[in-house]
């Protein structure tokens, strides 16, 4: 059996960012598992969402668990550190944060989990973190450490900041999961860029707390590499958002611009692949498995 392993920060980036894909996957036979970094302790809660739940960490893995169950997954599991919250914020300091960890220590937590579920394919954020996020980012960095341990590859930055393989050990006897980061569509973005002032809001202030900068987000350039139709996943994906309630999963953003753009981009996921190095002339990918 397939096993797939998605490495993200948050409750929730499994559901809104990959939802189809990790049902897709689960759907079709695939062991599909979520390695949780954190429990989502920064996210903003409206009080009323916190009657019957003593913690936000408590909230968010409960819903974390509804989502699990809509997209089918054969398990989640957590590396049980604290939510950094954004770049610059108090949560930063904390000393039980992602952001404040050693990137060989989180990378020594991840390796302990690829060796308990020897996964095929494994996904997580890239370079950038997305939107920025200090987690995004370490987490990034911390499997390609973990890789660079357990397998003997060695990643480096190129000009454009792309994370790359720069040499593989040789002789290696084990079996390499094959390595994605995500990737937005530069398209969408620039068209969320164009549109949102027209709805008399501002994209460098995007998302509920306006700490989003889309328009610098545009600006990052991660190849895509592979695209899912996960048109016939979409219904899963929104249960599974739904789920979220907390965290306004996109289909239910105020913004009018803001839903129906992600409406209409969410049949297509897109995906950057860090290993096996693309090769020159190799046509896009429709599957994380090929």
């Amino acid at each position: 059996m397939k096993t797939l392993v998605a490495i993200f920060a948050h409750p929730d980036d499994e559901s809104f960012g990959i939802g189809g894909t990790l049902a897709r996957y689960s759907k079709q036979g695939v062991s599909t598992y979520y390695l949780c970094a954190t429990r989502g302790e920064s996210g903003t809660v409206d009080p009323e969402m916190m009657k019957g739940y003593d913690t936000v960490a408590e909230l968010r893995s409960n819903e974390l668990e509804c989502a699990s169950r809509e997209l089918g997954l054969a398990g989640v599991h957590y590396l049980n550190y604290r939510d950094s919250g954004m770049l610059g914020s108090e949560d930063n300091r904390n000393a039980a944060s992602l952001f404040a960890a050693a990137t060989d220590d989180v990378a020594r937590r991840i390796i302990g989990h690829i060796e308990e579920l020897h996964p095929d394919v494994v996904i997580t954020h890239d370079q950038f973190g997305g939107y920025g996020h200090p987690d995004h980012i370490k987490l990034h960095q911390a499997t390609m450490r973990a890789y660079e341990l357990m397998y003997g590859i060695q990643f480096g930055t190129n000009e454009k900041g792309l994370t790359t393989v720069v040499s593989t050990a040789a002789g290696s006897s084990q079996a390499i999961p094959r390595l994605y980061v995500t990737a937005f569509s530069r398209k969408f973005l620039a068209l969320a860029v164009r549109l949102l002032p027209l709805a008399g809001q501002d994209p460098h202030k995007f998302g509920r707390n306006k700490d989003i900068d889309l328009v610098q987000i545009s600006s990052w350039f991660v190849p895509i590499t592979t695209t899912l139709n996960v048109r016939d996943y979409i219904p899963y994906k929104e249960r599974a958002s739904a789920c979220h309630i907390s965290q306004r999963p996109p289909t239910q953003q105020p913004n009018l611009v803001a839903r129906l753009a992600f409406r209409r981009a969410q049949h297509l996921e897109t995906f950057s692949r860090i290993y096996p190095p693309l090769k020159k002339g190799e046509h896009e990918e429709t599957d994380l498995f090929a």
